[in-house]
This record gives C-alpha cells, sequence and structure tokens, in this order.
C-alpha cells in the first residue's frame, strides 16, 4: 500500500485546503514552497536557522510564519501539527529536525515530488526531462532547453538551476517542457514520479558528509531513472551510469540510449572525426549515422573540454530523444553561452591569463578546469564535503606554479601539498577580504604565460553565500587589476 499517495493529493485541484504543513529551510526554492502551499489554502509554517529578511517578510505577507529555528523543539511552536513537511535539500536526512519529523511519523518530501502532484495545474501538461550528475548537469539542462526553444517548443531548464520547480508549475501559460536539474539532495527527498526522459550524466566523489558514503550517494543519483516512460540516457564513459541503468525499473517499452566522447555504438550519441553524430533516433541506426553539428559548433562555447563536448552529446541526445531536428540542435549550440562562472574566461593582465570557474565545487569539476589548463597557479578551498582532494593534487602537480588556499579546511590542503609537492609556493588567503587577497597573491606568485584559475574544489558556504558570491568577487577583484 502507498501511504503517500493516501496522505496527500497528486493533483493541484485536489483537497489541499484540509491539510497543514512545515516547510523547512527559507531559501529561494522553499519560499516558492510556502508561496504554493499558501495559494493551495495549506495551513502553512515555515522553520529555519536564518533567511534572508525580504524573504522572511515576504513569508508572513502572504500569510504563513517564519521561525527562526531549525532544532526540533521548533515544531512544539507552530501551533498545529503538519500533516507533511517539505524539506529543502539542504537539510540531510541526519539533522536532528528531519530525524524528529520522521519519528513522529510526518511524511517528508521535497519540492520535486510536491511539483510532481501538481504538474496537472494546466488542461495540457508539460512532459518532464530530468538530468542529473556530479557535474555538467546545469549546463547539460540549459542546452537541452536552448535546443527545444529552437524548435519552437515552450521550455524551461528549473529544479536545482535558476527557477525553482513550483514557479515553472505556476508559470500563467505553461510549458511543454520542463528540464528538471535534480541534486541528489532533491532525488533522495523525491518519492515516485515518472519522467519522460531521464538523464544520468557521470558520478565521482560528492557531497558524502551529506549522503554518509559514496553507495548512498550513487543510489539517491540513481533514483532518476525510476519509471521513466520514454528514454534513458547514460554515460558510455561512465561504466556506475551504465550500471544504473540496467538495474533500473522502468516502464515497459522504454529505450536505454547512451551519449559517448567516441564514436556512437549503435543507440548512442557520440564524435566521428569533427562531427557530433546520432545513431539511436534514426530508422537505419544499423548502416548509417545523422550528423547534428561539427566539434567547432561547440568549441565556440569555451575553449574545448571533455566536459563540454560530453555535455553537448547528452543534452543532443535528450533533444532528439524528444524529435528535434538536427538543424534546431545546432542552431542552439552555436548561439549558446555558458552560464557565469563555469570556466568563464575573464582576460589577461601582463600575459597572464584569469579563468573563473567557480561552480567547480567538486573534485571530479575541478579536473576538467586544471585538464585544459597548463602553467596553473590555484586558487582552492572552502568546504570538501568529506571528499579526498589527494587524488586530483598528485595528478596534476606537475603544472602547478603556485597554491592560494581559502576557506575552513586549508591545514588539511597545505599537508598534502606539503607531502607531494614540495617546494611549491602555497599560502593562504587573509579571512577579512578572502578573494581580494587570493588574486593579489596569486599574480604575485604568477609568471607571463602562466593561469590563474579559480577552481575552489569545495563549497563556498564557509566564507559566501554560495558559488555565485565567490564567483563574483574572484570577477570582481581580477577587472581591478585591469584585466583585459
Amino acid at each position: 500500500m502507498d501511504l503517500r499517495n493516501m496522505t496527500l493529493p497528486d493533483s493541484w485541484h485536489g483537497s489541499w485546503s484540509s491539510l497543514k504543513a512545515v516547510v523547512v529551510g527559507l531559501g529561494k526554492s522553499g519560499f516558492s514552497v510556502v508561496d504554493t502551499l499558501v495559494e493551495l489554502g495549506v495551513e502553512t509554517a515555515v522553520v529555519g536557522k536564518t533567511a534572508k529578511p525580504e524573504l522572511a517578510d515576504l513569508v508572513e505577507v502572504i500569510g504563513s510564519k517564519f521561525h527562526a529555528s531549525e532544532s526540533p523543539e521548533v515544531l512544539s511552536e507552530l501551533g498545529f501539527r503538519p500533516d507533511f513537511a517539505v524539506v529543502s535539500p539542504g537539510f540531510s536526512p541526519s539533522h536532528p529536525l528531519v530525524v524528529e519529523l520522521e519519528k513522529e511519523g510526518i511524511l517528508v518530501i521535497g519540492d520535486i515530488e510536491l511539483a510532481w502532484r501538481l504538474r496537472d495545474k494546466h488542461d495540457s501538461i508539460a512532459k518532464w526531462i530530468g538530468v542529473t550528475g556530479t557535474n555538467g548537469k546545469t549546463t547539460t539542462s540549459e542546452m537541452t532547453a536552448a535546443m527545444l526553444l529552437e524548435s519552437g517548443k515552450r521550455a524551461i531548464a528549473c529544479g536545482n538551476i535558476g527557477v525553482p520547480i513550483l514557479d515553472a508549475i505556476r508559470d500563467p501559460v505553461g510549458y511543454d517542457y520542463l528540464v528538471v536539474e535534480l541534486s541528489s539532495f532533491q532525488l533522495h527527498y523525491m518519492g515516485q514520479i515518472s519522467l519522460q526522459i531521464a538523464a544520468f550524466l557521470n558520478i565521482a566523489e560528492d557531497h558524502l558528509d551529506w549522503h554518509g558514503d559514496f553507495d548512498s550517494y550513487l543510489a539517491a543519483k540513481a533514483k532518476i531513472y525510476q519509471n521513466t516512460l520514454d528514454v534513458i540516457v547514460f554515460n558510455e564513459q561512465d561504466p556506475k551510469t551504465l550500471q544504473a541503468a540496467k538495474e533500473a525499473e522502468v516502464a515497459p517499452g522504454c529505450r536505454a540510449v547512451s551519449f559517448s566522447l567516441g564514436a556512437p555504438a549503435m543507440s548512442s550519441v557520440g564524435y566521428v572525426e569533427e562531427f557530433l553524430v546520432d545513431r539511436a533516433f534514426l530508422s537505419d541506426r544499423a548502416n548509417t549515422a545523422l550528423e547534428l553539428c561539427e566539434i567547432g559548433d561547440i568549441e565556440q562555447i569555451s575553449a574545448g573540454s571533455t566536459h563540454l563536448l560530453a555535455n553537448a552529446a547528452a543534452a543532443a541526445s535528450i533533444a532528439r530523444a524528444c524529435g528535434v531536428e538536427t538543424g534546431f540542435i545546432r542552431q542552439a549550440l552555436r548561439s549558446f553561452q555558458l552560464p557565469p562562472h563555469r570556466a568563464q574566461f575573464l582576460g589577461q593582465v601582463n600575459q597572464v591569463r584569469f579563468v573563473n570557474d567557480s561552480k567547480a565545487t567538486n573534485a571530479h569539476a575541478a579536473e576538467a578546469s586544471l585538464g585544459a589548463t597548463e602553467s596553473v597557479v590555484w586558487i582552492l578551498g572552502g568546504l570538501l564535503k568529506g571528499v579526498n582532494p589527494e587524488p586530483l593534487i598528485i595528478r596534476h602537480g606537475a603544472k602547478l606554479r603556485g597554491v592560494v588556499l581559502l576557506g575552513a579546511e586549508t591545514e588539511l590542503l597545505e599537508g598534502l601539498f606539503s607531502a607531494h609537492l614540495p617546494g611549491l609556493p602555497v599560502v593562504l588567503a587573509a579571512k577579512n577580504d578572502p578573494m581580494g587577497s587570493a588574486v593579489q597573491l596569486a599574480v604575485e606568485i604568477s609568471k607571463p604565460g602562466d593561469t590563474v584559475l579559480l577552481a575552489p574544489m569545495a563549497a563556498s558556504m564557509d566564507q559566501f553565500v554560495d558559488y555565485v558570491e565567490r564567483g563574483e568577487k574572484f570577477v570582481e577583484a581580477v577587472r581591478k587589476l585591469g584585466a583585459k
């Protein structure tokens, strides 16, 4: 018996007004949750240790209440017993408040499941495409949305990306496709949903502090495939995504399609010489391939990296699964621009290049930046999230000209650099102006021909609001140098 379906309505038009809810966490997505629930007539309260004052004020304006606490005791202050809780992704399952909610028998869900239940707000229901992976999911999601938009479809990239999914659900007009970026946190709290297309891009160690261990992290990521209706997409170069695809319980008739950095096998999208080609979505795929674009169309986005080529192949696989014609894929890639803070070239000062990859919040992402760069002064550090940075330091040590360390775990990083790269200049950024001092120290270490690379390999919340603020501070400091 599925107690979830007995507890909560499965429609925007269901009997929500008789229910009570607590929303845990008041960020951008948390506010979209409370705003939605109030619109549905649910009696709602919001809890969280901190929140932006403007969001806390808005909660009161729309008819809810914000309690500035995330301790289990706050539940007794709500004035009612919740029927369910919607938990923001930042709260791990081991958080005392989440543990208390489950102990009290209160249903715990995330914003993705809530949005799935409310997806029928419009008569025409959008098809859901899900994208996850340790890295590349934002770029792939936005590329996919761009291809769909180019073909004339109403589409939006949402979820763990700019627009909260509940805001997309409540759009006055509605969409043909929602391209939903899904983090492992969101997947952990996600109940039974059925995506039209699900893509699992890659996996490497990340968020082990949140999930507890790598197997739990992988299991959360693999949930994206459950009940998929049409196509699941996996990475031919990442055997764990293939294994997850093999083990997935999907709808009858659902196809498995791979993307590859090499020549594609049948039922794959990949590269032949200078072309991205499709051998999955054409009638004679056993003997022919369909040209989608040239590698040059992708490399105009950013200096060619294997990660960018993989993202383009994954996005093209998804777009082809939606029936997008080749010309629209080519045009979308030719006009595509990476979001800020992803391998963003900022210019040069005295023949020293500056690259902002603040979005490189784990070792897998930092590896892509380091792999595409020679002679590096590396700015890194922050919250390592339980991941061991040692293998990456060893692999790329030969190209390092110096290191500037930021954030909470500098002692660990200092020890690793000292052990493996004795003699390499390693300096600490000032705590009162971490990014400004980091850039100045990097300039002092660098020589003509070097690249000063911000690829932190860590989360940012010990010193910055998020990776965006961290990247903006880097951009600001580089601009003060007069970079061109």
